[in-house]
């Protein structure tokens, strides 16, 4: 294998020597029945088999055969010996094969000069890691994250070659004893990641042995108090001691360490930095997340060599120091859900990603946006500002994620942000905005990009133009994935700031821990918009959430409705919406109730309603649920309310990425 540091994310790959397929399957399962794999699994083996010449195979051979789970008819198992010829192409069907918990293609004739990175998405298998493992003696890279693999700590000892041993996110136990436990013996380990496992020890003294270490991780280990050892390892660049229950203060001695560029210490219940106010101002640290803790008091004076600082989730109280427009590196700064006051420095308008939403800050948003500013995210929502939006914002063209709700801003509607081309999200809810949302000219609103545009709450007047939603490209189609983020590279790491927002539909407030934009939604609610519904909102096919209720609006509800086919749940039961006909419901399959056939409850009577239960916390609220909800009154529309979302997410922003690949932790 070359640098490139092909992942493979599975035990049971027997894969070298050379290989490809033919047009032949044995189906087996593991109790000697036959059972018919699924039809997509079928197609998929199909492809692969004609991929390769496959002239020479032994279609008599019993060692061959394909395995199928006889309850979901997945490909489990795969053995083709001796039959292929061809190149492994990084596109082939054999990456389709999700399910693979075994595969074997030695004795094969494979022409490729590598092995495609894409093995490295077959990473669903269980079980223990073999013994022989430990045979592989000149193995310098090891990643076997992300599996079910059980079992104590892997077998290494003999590896002593190793530098890189990813083993996060598996289901290891038992103790890290020297003398049951040979990764002490790694003494050419520069990464370590052991986190989100079944360990159940402290770290033992001979972690000292570990002396090149540059990488540790360990998430989510139980932890219950700070790793003293890892004092001695003085080339220690980057930590990770997240998600466990470590209390007290910081110790000091952590930002002595030379080398340190990286600490992760979110999720734990830290109270506070150990030593003097000035005591990380030395420190070479870079990047430092201390978010969901019980810090208090104020922000704490920072390295000038500070990238990110990431400290949302605490208690910081004070206003925000003006001497962080001395950090003349500092590109990211995350302290909302704290209780910070006084008004918002001018230099953080020099920044990629701001987010102070959640605190007291007073005072105007500051007018000091440059051009070609490299802002791409800005939330200072749910706070006392004041004034008017900055027109300097329009020099942000980099600009995708621009939130301001819940302030008192008093303004007319930006439609000078249109300038922005990659403007994404737009949340303005609950100020005081006023006046008309529809262009001078009464064309098209602008905005081709945006999918998240929420005004509620205001004192919007006016009507909308029939063509108002014509140009909104980006919500007209079905789009990918797409994370509104701040990426941040070092040398050996990288950093992806996923944007939180949230969200509000029929007074119901749900944190969005990712934004999405695969969907669109809109929402007018709660202001004095008029006239009727335009015909044009029928374009946007991504549309899952439009909410105008409390409006003024007039008329029929506009046949396009019928070209938004995602909708589910109950209709609602009135004269407005009863009386429309069945054809005005079609194409969405999730809809139930009258006027169609479909019951929501079955056969079943309706369930009783029982009381919600409270959130531990707010930021673990989980966007999962779906609803469709229309406002109706005698005669006269007031107000459409569609709601639906498919799928949960707890609040994470931060996703790491480690090598040269980019493959994100979970």
């Amino acid at each position: 294998m070359s640098e490139s540091r092909v992942r493979l994310h599975f035990l049971s790959l027997i894969l070298l020597c050379c290989v490809s397929p033919a047009s032949f399957f044995t189906i087996n399962t593991d109790d000697n029945s036959y059972v018919a794999c699924g039809p997509h699994q079928s197609q998929a083996l199909t492809e692969f088999m004609n991929e390769f010449d496959s002239s020479q195979c032994n279609l008599t051979d019993p060692y061959n055969g394909v395995w199928c789970d006889n309850s979901t008819s997945a490909v489990t198992k795969l053995r083709l010996k001796a039959c292929l010829s061809g190149n492994l192409e990084p596109n082939s069907s054999l990456f389709r094969l999700h399910h693979l918990r075994y595969l074997v293609l030695r004795q094969n004739n494979f022409t490729s000069s590598s092995l495609p990175l894409e093995l490295g998405n077959l990473n669903r298998f269980v079980g223990q890691v073999p013994s022989s493992l430990n045979n592989l003696s000149l193995l310098y890279y090891l990643d076997l994250s992300q599996n079910d693999l059980t079992g104590s700590f892997p077998p290494v000892r003999n590896l002593t070659k190793l530098f890189f041993l990813h083993l996060n996110s598996n289901h290891f136990s038992g103790t890290l004893n020297p003398n049951s436990c040979s990764l002490f013996e790694l003494h050419h380990l520069r990464y370590l990641s052991l986190g989100y496992n079944n360990f159940s020890s402290s770290l033992p003294s001979e972690f000292g042995n570990l002396n090149r270490l540059q990488t540790l991780w360990l998430q989510g280990c139980g932890i219950n108090e700070f790793p003293n050892i890892l004092k001695i390892l003085e080339k220690l660049e980057n930590i990770d001691i997240s998600g466990n229950v470590i209390k007290g203060k910081v110790p000091q001695w952590l930002w002595k360490l030379p080398r340190l560029n990286t600490v992760f210490l979110t999720n734990n219940s830290f109270t506070a930095f150990d030593g003097p106010v000035e005591v990380l101002v030395n420190s070479s640290i870079v990047n430092l997340f201390v978010e969901k803790n019980y810090f208090d008091g104020e922000i704490p004076i920072l390295p000038l060599s500070i990238n990110v600082f990431a400290a949302s989730y605490n208690r910081f109280t004070g206003s925000i120091p003006l001497s962080i427009c001395n950090y003349r590196g500092l590109t990211v700064l995350r302290l909302h859900y704290n209780s910070l006051t006084g008004p918002i420095p001018q230099c953080l308008c020099n920044l990629t990603s701001v987010n102070l939403r959640k605190n007291n800050l007073e005072g105007s948003i500051p007018d000091a946006f440059y051009l070609s500013s490299s802002l791409r995210s800005l939330d200072i929502g749910h706070n006392r500002l004041t004034g008017k939006l900055p027109r300097s914002l329009q020099n942000c063209l980099s600009l995708e994620f621009l939130v301001v709700d819940h302030n008192r801003i008093k303004d007319k509607f930006p439609f000078w942000l249109k300038a922005l081309p990659n403007l994404k999200v737009l949340i303005l809810s609950s100020n005081k905005l006023y006046g008309s949302i529809s262009p001078p000219d009464q064309g098209p609103l602008g905005f081709p990009e945006l999918h998240i545009f929420e005004i509620s709450n205001n004192n919007f007047t006016g009507s909308l133009p029939p063509r108002y939603f014509v140009n909104w490209k980006a919500a007209n189609e079905y789009g990918g994935l797409y994370m509104v983020y701040t990426k941040t590279t070092t040398e050996k790491l990288s950093y992806v700031d996923l944007e939180a927002i949230d969200l509000h539909y029929k007074g119901l407030s749900i944190k969005q821990g990712r934004v999405l934009t695969s969907y669109a939604t809109i929402d007018f609610s709660g202001n004095r918009i008029g006239g009727q519904i335009p015909e044009s909102i029928g374009l946007l096919k991504a549309l899952i959430a439009l909410n105008l209720s409390n409006n003024a609006f007039t008329g029929h509800i506009p046949l396009s409705f019928s070209n938004l086919g995602k909708l589910e749940g109950e209709i609602p039961q009135g004269t407005q919406i009863t009386g429309q006909p069945k054809s005005s419901f079609e194409g969405n399959e999730g809809l139930c109730g009258l006027p169609l056939q479909e019951s929501c409850f079955g056969t079943h009577a309706p369930p009783t309603q029982q009381p919600p239960e409270e959130d531990k916390e707010e930021e673990e609220q989980v966007l999962n649920w779906k609803a469709v909800v229309i406002g109706y009154g005698p005669g006269v529309l007031l107000g459409i309310a569609i709601a639906q979302f498919i799928d949960s997410y707890k609040p994470e922003w931060l996703a790491k990425i480690i090598g040269s690949n980019n493959r994100r932790n979970r």
